[in-house]
């Protein structure tokens, strides 16, 4: 018995950018983008929003329309959990999954939102394995649990909005886009058979997106002053100097944004996914010869062809989606996902490993059979 991944979806948004066209932008070509990163062209969102991507992916994988995998069509009132991961919401309040709840008529469904970056569609199906898990009726003490059958699993990402577009070593990166994947409780399929998840602290900023607070707040030390509405936020500041961008804004460089040393996660995220695939494998007893697909975060296919290397594995095991999505976070493994199914690679039955790595440091893999 366990969690059964029964469907999947993907949205991309209607504009193709192709790597030519970015010189338009910056100093670069399809040769510097395509030979260093794998990516041919992305998609960027304009009249889109996160909620829209999400929506279609979502209503594929539950088996509403067409585009999707899904091994049957499921009513509304089946599914009892939203996990949405995303760091490009739409909105603060509602959350993301509580948009989702609304435009999807899931009304019994407790829904949130999870940030975990990159690996946050993994993290959300850790999530959501274990709290299916702990309230199923085997459990003692299920009785007092929410009852979780069914749980849509969502990552959802606008990325080009946090990119900086005069900076060619980021902005060849970022896509946009929504994957999703429904869970059931099975008590004949085993489902997620192991998870891992992991944190390590960032401690040279490799990674970063500060926030932007433009609210006017009339207060200082003493208590409420006009004047300060004016000045802004000082507690900005000192994140700013955390994250050690404080000489950028302060030069006129736009504050919200993703900031990268691309060495520096390179080496991280070539430690982490050899790490989390051997570990999720380990607690499932599996080897990477019983494994039929891996489907990793597509951030860069040379992170892929290291770990591909280093697990002493063929490239083709894995799954690559990369050329005409660009790095899309939390949505890119389960869009991948969604390619795995459409193209017939993963049968009822396969082993398979999903992983992923992001700003955090986070990482982590799940091993599931089909």
């Amino acid at each position: 018995m366990g969690s059964t991944i029964i469907g999947c979806g993907k949205c991309l948004p209607a504009l193709e950018v192709e790597n030519d066209e970015l010189k338009a932008l910056v100093d670069t070509n399809d040769e510097w983008i395509s030979t260093r990163t794998g990516i041919k062209s992305r998609r960027v969102a304009v009249d889109e929003t996160n909620s829209d991507l999400a929506e279609v992916a979502a209503r594929q994988a539950l088996g509403w329309i067409d585009g999707g995998h899904a091994e049957r069509r499921l009513d509304p009132s089946e599914i009892d959990l939203i996990i949405c991961a995303t760091i490009t919401p739409d909105v603060v309040s509602p959350s993301e999954a509580g948009l989702l709840r609304r435009r999807l008529g899931l009304s019994n469904a407790i829904a949130f939102d999870l940030n975990a970056a990159c690996s946050g569609f993994v993290y959300g199906l850790a999530m959501a394995e274990s709290m299916m898990a702990a309230a199923a009726p085997s459990v003692a003490g299920a009785a007092g649990r929410n009852p979780v059958r069914r749980a849509l699993v969502v990552g959802a990402e606008r990325l080009t909005r946090l990119t900086d577009w005069s900076d060619r070593n980021t902005c060849v990166l970022f896509g946009d886009g929504a994957g999703a994947a429904v869970l059931e409780w099975s008590d004949e399929r085993p489902g997620i058979l192991s998870s891992f998840i992991a944190n390590e602290d960032d401690e040279a900023n490799a990674l970063t997106c500060a926030a932007a607070y433009e609210a006017p707040q009339p207060f200082d030390a003493r208590g409420i002053s006009l004047d300060a509405a004016a000045a802004g936020d000082p507690g900005l500041a000192r994140i700013d100097e955390e994250l050690a961008i404080g000489e950028a804004v302060a030069d006129g460089k736009p504050r919200q944004v993703l900031r990268m040393n691309g060495p520096k996660v390179f080496k991280f995220a070539s430690e982490a996914m050899t790490a989390a695939i051997r570990a999720a494998l380990d607690r499932a007893n599996l080897s990477l010869d019983d494994v039929a697909c891996i489907v990793p975060h597509q951030a860069n296919e040379r992170i892929i062809k290291y770990a591909a290397k280093k697990l002493g594995c063929p490239l083709d095991l894995f799954q690559l989606s990369i050329a005409h999505t660009g790095n899309s976070s939390a949505a890119s493994v389960p869009m991948a996902l969604a390619d795995a199914y459409e193209s017939g690679r993963i049968q009822r039955g396969d082993k398979v490993v999903l992983v992923a790595f992001g700003g955090g440091f986070t990482s982590g893999a799940v091993v599931y059979e089909a």
